[in-house]
């Protein structure tokens, strides 16, 4: 695997830790989702590996796309630097590789996943965060549609109705309030984040990995297509609310941290 500019693996025993290497925000772009799925398919080559911890370096997990202050943005809704880079399509067909791998993934989060950062934490089987941790599918005050596959896991993991509060309102949850809805699973200290994360990693390492393996395939089974489904209607609606004037205004009045002056149009 690798070499690796955005990410580091390390690994002991059976477990494999993945760190995100972009703080203290860790923005995400398609060459940072595609090491990651390069990463966790590389972990399915490998008989040692049983399971994984997603984490990251820094104070956010992941803040999601980084869309400066909005000052910048072209006529499609795009910074300049993502006017020369691939489009989000192919971002999500890295993302959905992420959902195709076959071991158990337990996410370290320890601050923000915000956005399409949402959407990566919910690439993990099981997600450990602390009081510091923050949940939201901004998109909405954004004047943007949800993504990285959000419509589809979202409600699975949380219900109907939590998901559409959350993509409605666009609020933030605490660590607390995430477990309590079942959108995180472990709550500890923030110091505790990452060593809990890969100690619940190793407790399912101690099972048979074949049976962990074939029974994670069955209860996941279709996950990966569902979520290409979601993706390619995702992927057709932000490209059009790119070019609205509300989601410019969005964009602006978040780096301003100012309430939107949304007009629809």
């Amino acid at each position: 695997m690798g070499p690796f500019t955005d990410i580091a693996v390390t690994t002991s025993g059976h477990v494999a830790t993945v760190e995100i290497k972009r703080p203290p925000h860790n923005f995400f772009d398609m060459p940072l989702i595609k090491q990651l799925a390069d990463a966790f398919e590389g972990f399915d080559k490998d008989s040692n590996i049983r399971a994984a911890v997603l984490c990251a370096e820094g104070k956010s997990f992941c803040a999601g796309a980084n869309f400066g202050d909005g000052t910048k943005l072209d006529k499609d809704g795009k910074r300049p630097d993502e006017a020369t880079r691939d489009n989000p399509g192919h971002l999500y067909q890295e993302a959905v590789r992420l959902f195709r791998t076959k071991k158990p993934i337990v996410g370290a989060i320890q601050g923000p996943a915000i956005g399409g950062g949402l959407g990566l934490a919910l690439v993990p089987d099981f997600r450990v965060t602390c009081s510091e941790g923050r949940f939201s599918t901004n998109f909405t005050r954004l004047g943007f549609h949800p993504g990285f596959g959000l419509t589809y896991t979202l409600p699975a993991l949380i219900g109907q109705q939590q998901a559409h509060l959350m993509f409605y309102t666009g609020r933030r949850l605490t660590g607390e309030e995430a477990v309590k809805i079942g959108l995180a699973d472990v709550l500890v200290p923030l110091a505790e984040v990452r060593s809990a994360a890969q100690k619940l990693a190793a407790e399912i390492a101690e099972s048979a990995p074949l049976a962990v393996q074939e029974t994670r395939a069955t209860v996941r089974a279709g996950l990966a297509d569902r979520v290409k489904a979601a993706t390619d209607r995702e992927l057709k609606v932000q490209s059009e609310l790119r070019k609205s004037e509300d989601f410019k205004e969005g964009v602006a009045a978040y780096a301003q941290r100012r309430t939107p002056n949304f007009k629809a149009r």
